[in-house]
């Protein structure tokens, strides 16, 4: 599509993943968030959380299916708002349920399992997040960079238990179900991509690479 190789194309794109930011924050100042501002906020900073990182991961599986090369375009973007709103959902918990004492936020991580595993998530979405740019792919070089970046799928595992951890609780798994299912879609094709016979195919009649000469 044209559209998406239009110079005003990403400055839309950005526009459009602040705007969950700008409606929480005006809503905090507002006085528009409910009874519970400060859960509305850890909450809504963890769903927005899990949103990008289905959209990111949705990026390779649309621009392949549906021929839209330019999509890649957007993909380190889109990574980028999912950690932020990843980290503003640590910063809401640490300010709100902890008031930024730390000794005690290292404690909680480390009593509660649904924090640890979701802040461990948040420890590899940072990695990503600081090597995703281009000087960080040529000091790692492409190979590692690819290997070091499939970490993703263990972002999405761990998410998924976070959330799964946190709901279970109140025994409400609806959403939790919905977000692992479009996860477990996302992750099943890119297994299919690979180990499906047309992928062998494609493999086998790539042209060899040239070795190193020691």
């Amino acid at each position: 599509m044209r559209v998406l190789l239009h110079p005003a194309a990403k400055p839309l794109v950005f526009a459009l993943c602040l705007l969950p930011f700008v409606w929480l924050t005006w809503g905090a100042f507002a006085n528009t968030l409910g009874a519970n501002p400060a859960e509305h906020l850890i909450r809504a900073t963890g769903d927005w959380t899990l949103r990008f990182l289905c959209i990111v991961l949705a990026v390779t599986p649309l621009r392949q299916l549906a021929g839209w090369p330019a999509l890649a375009r957007f993909r380190r973007m889109l990574g980028l708002f999912c950690w932020f709103y990843g980290a503003l959902h640590l910063l809401c918990y640490a300010w709100f349920d902890m008031g930024f004492e730390w000794p005690e936020i290292a404690t909680d991580i480390a009593k509660r399992p649904f924090i640890l595993v979701g802040f461990l998530g948040l420890v590899l979405l940072t990695l990503l997040a600081a090597t995703s740019f281009n000087r960080a792919i040529k000091a790692l070089g492409a190979r590692r960079w690819q290997v070091l970046h499939r970490a993703v799928y263990a972002v999405a595992g761990l998410a998924i238990l976070h959330f799964f951890w946190m709901r279970a609780g109140k025994n409400d798994f609806a959403e939790v179900a919905l977000y692992a299912a479009i996860l477990g879609v996302l992750l099943a094709w890119r297994l299919w991509r690979r180990f499906s016979p047309a992928a062998a195919t494609r493999r086998a009649s790539a042209p060899a690479r040239p070795r190193a000469r020691g």
